[in-house]
């Protein structure tokens, strides 16, 4: 016996021993066969997609990673090629045009300035105004915003996002933008709701938010977020210098859908709305804004105060922001992320505050939103948090119940702070579903044809994307169908649809 107890001790002995000198999983290695789409079918194995592959699938000339662990950049690298059909590779100080990925590091310039007392997140922001005022109108004749509402896209101000500006193209000064007057290419920022009662994604909102910032300091965002941000984090390659120079070199060019270069003779656009859109950095560099964001949160950095790094991460009712970023998850599953998606560029930042893990991805092709959502699936996969489980879809084993099909109308009566992120992200009125065949079929409003949708049970479905919504269908007691629940999960929104 007392020899059977050596052998399992030092077996035991062995395996720690073993277990203790074995390496952590390489940072970048879910890139070598971990991607996979968002949905997989009952049963179905992930594909085990690799970056290359998957970067010729999508014709997404470039792209660049960074994976930060317990708040540090640990690994970064380029893939591919800054221009297709050159030789100039991608490196990890490459840089890219990050579109609204821009409003995190304006947010966190903003918090900077609060932290040192010039600004008051609560107070009406007419007060810092001086170039431009908040617009009255009939329906909110007497606007008071808040910083807090500007940067958690509550404040009721329109003005979704903003095009490119091509190289020959003149610039509008940020007054024109906010008014829609030429050379500006977008309509002008007005309210849409009252402030403070809708969650509506507003860059013309954070264009507000840079005019406050600048007025309040007398210096312009680009100046302000390389000593307050930049700086301080060390990101020597980040910008909001528009038109960008091309002194500043190893520059990622704009590619459009079919993988060939735009914007000649330059080869990227110019982005008018610095705050909301304008930001050029690297993957090193912006690894780097996420593990400062962490470790204020933690507690572990003096960047940011730890209470508004908190306040920072932190749903603003009723929409699915903080004071910059998108929150989703729960526990140490919870996360902090931002899209940004200008004409050629689409980015993507992802940040697990309690466990302190990790990613940033730029991409230089129009058709970067795929292949990014591959990655985020990998990657979020190797933090082993359940943030983006595969979305599993099931065969029907009966067609749909014909008495599905129909017209449904939003119920106005689900209050916002339910509805939520769907107010934004699912802003229709009404639906139109039909039954074909084994499924259902949905038409939005404005749509030609119906897109289908897949199957999760018998009166069950969903339509994913980079977001998941689900769509479950409400028969009552009597045997009628009475409507459809479209949710959110990732946001916990719920709408509701009442059959006509």
């Amino acid at each position: 016996m007392k020899r059977l107890v050596g052998v399992i001790l030092g077996g035991c002995a062995l395996l720690l021993a073993a277990g203790a000198q074995a390496a952590p999983t390489a940072p970048l290695s879910p890139l070598d066969h971990g991607l996979r789409p968002s949905v997989l079918a009952a049963g179905q194995a992930p594909p085990g997609w690799s970056l290359a592959e998957r970067m010729g699938f999508h014709k997404v000339p470039g792209v660049a990673i960074a994976v930060i662990r317990d708040g540090k950049v640990v690994a970064a690298s380029g893939y591919g090629l800054r221009e297709a059909g050159t030789a100039d590779k991608i490196d990890a100080d490459t840089l890219f045009s990050v579109g609204s990925i821009s409003k995190v590091a304006t947010a966190t310039t903003t918090l900077r300035l609060a932290a040192a007392g010039r600004l008051d997140l609560d107070r009406d922001v007419d007060d810092y105004l001086k170039r431009w005022k908040l617009p009255a109108s009939n329906t909110v004749p007497d606007p008071a915003v808040s910083l807090r509402m500007l940067m958690s896209h509550t404040s009721g101000l329109g003005v979704h996002g903003f095009a490119d500006y091509q190289p020959a193209e003149p610039l509008p000064s940020l007054v024109q933008v906010l008014d829609g007057r030429k050379p500006a290419k977008n309509e002008a920022v007005r309210f849409k709701t009252a402030p403070g009662r809708v969650s509506d994604y507003s860059g013309g909102g954070v264009t507000v938010e840079q005019a406050v910032i600048e007025d309040a300091t007398g210096r312009p965002l680009a100046t302000l977020a390389r000593t307050q941000v930049f700086g301080p984090l060390g990101m020597t390659r980040s910008t909001f210098e528009s038109p960008q120079s091309a002194a500043q070199g190893n520059i990622a060019k704009a590619h459009g859908g079919d993988g060939v270069v735009r914007a000649a003779p330059r080869g990227w656009e110019s982005f008018a709305e610095a705050g909301a859109s304008g930001l050029w950095t690297s993957a090193n560099d912006l690894g780097r804004l996420v593990g400062g964001l962490i470790e204020s949160y933690q507690g572990r950095s003096d960047f940011l105060p730890q209470p508004l790094a908190t306040a920072m991460l932190t749903e603003v009712s009723p929409g699915p922001f903080g004071l910059g970023p998108r929150l989703g998850g729960a526990g140490p599953g919870r996360y902090f992320f931002h899209l940004g998606a200008n004409e050629s560029y689409l980015a993507f930042l992802e940040g697990y505050p309690e466990t302190g893990d990790g990613f940033v991805i730029l991409t230089n092709g129009a058709n970067g939103l795929a292949l990014i959502a591959e990655v985020r699936n990998a990657f979020s996969d190797a933090v082993r948090q359940d943030a983006h489980p595969p979305l599993r879809t099931i065969k029907p084993r009966l067609p749909p119940a014909t008495d599905l099909a129909g017209d449904y109308r939003l119920d106005p009566a689900v209050p916002m702070d339910v509805r939520r992120a769907l107010a934004d992200s699912f802003e229709y009125d009404a639906l139109k579903f039909t039954v074909a065949g084994d499924g259902v079929e949905m038409t939005l409003p404005g749509q030609d044809k119906p897109a289908p949708l897949l199957t999760l049970g018998p009166a069950q479905f969903a339509q994913s994307g980079l977001y998941v919504f689900t769509f479950d269908f409400r028969r009552d007691a009597f045997g009628k169908v009475r409507g459809v629940t479209v949710a959110m999960p990732e946001t916990g929104s719920i709408a509701y649809y009442a059959r006509q």
